[in-house]
């Protein structure tokens, strides 16, 4: 969102859009609702009504960092049977239930709850934590295993590679195609707009580390390592199958409705 929040192109883009900030799980609400013309949306909620803006993504190649799924001893992945799950994120569940239902043959039953990880933990086997407490879980573990005992940490993006040997894709930009018509907007204007926003985001990493270091009480390094290192910004092929593979899985699993193709913008 750099440029949109940035000059010197946000006056220019403020005349083509009106930006709301919310949740993940709400920016598809809104969109699927007609409320919104454009979501950055988890894959999750993609329909065969909106379109996928190509260009750019919120993936992980790897560790990801700010999906944790934290299991309790002397519980292990296979014997979890109650999760404490915050619900910022649909596609972020979606592989839990994946993981569990799939590759590990269980059922275990998802809880929803507030991000408070040691309230979780005193109420279930494991616990799903989203975003920001994700990161912020991380820099307080000891304090949460002093609270409730020793614990496992899973990074969900990790698991998902190690088992498909594909990254990790969690958000897309998508689209309701009829907005064009009324928005004065191209589709090639709008996914140009999105892709320099990226690039030119990507090109002022230390001015987003300076300006999230006093807002969230993690290490400039630790902000500057996921911005760079733990997500992945474009929307290759690979994330591409991954979106592909992902929903057939949660089709598979009962988890989500089938999505036989992609539709791209």
């Amino acid at each position: 969102m750099w440029d949109f929040e940035h000059p010197p192109l946000a006056a220019t883009l403020a005349e083509r859009y009106i930006l709301h900030y919310t949740q993940p799980s709400l920016c598809a609400e809104e969109l699927l609702a007609g409320r919104a013309d454009l979501g950055l949306i988890p894959i999750a909620s993609l329909t065969p009504d909106l379109a996928v803006v190509p260009g750019c993504t919120i993936a992980s190649l790897g560790h990801v960092r700010s999906i944790q799924l934290i299991v309790k001893r002397p519980h292990s992945l296979s014997t979890v049977k109650t999760i404490a799950a915050d619900t910022a994120s649909r596609s972020s569940l979606a592989y839990a239930e994946i993981l569990f239902r799939k590759f590990l043959d269980t059922n275990p039953a998802f809880v929803p709850a507030s991000a408070d990880p040691i309230t979780m933990l005193q109420q279930a086997d494991a616990a799903i934590l989203i975003g920001d407490p994700a990161l912020l879980a991380l820099e307080s573990r000891e304090a949460i295993e002093q609270a409730v005992g020793p614990c496992q940490w899973f990074d969900l993006a990790h698991e998902w590679h190690t088992r498909t040997g594909l990254p990790w894709v969690a958000a897309v930009w998508a689209v309701r195609p009829e907005a064009f018509a009324i928005s004065h907007i191209t589709p090639a204007q709008l996914t140009q707009d999105l892709t320099t926003s990226r690039d030119n985001g990507l090109a002022h990493i230390e001015d987003l580390v300076q300006q999230w270091t006093p807002r969230i009480p993690i290490p400039p390094a630790t902000i500057r390592h996921y911005l760079t290192q733990n997500i992945h910004y474009i929307l290759d092929e690979s994330c591409i199958q991954t979106i592909q593979l992902f929903r057939r899985y949660a089709a598979e699993s009962g988890i989500l409705p089938p999505l036989p193709t992609l539709r791209f913008l």
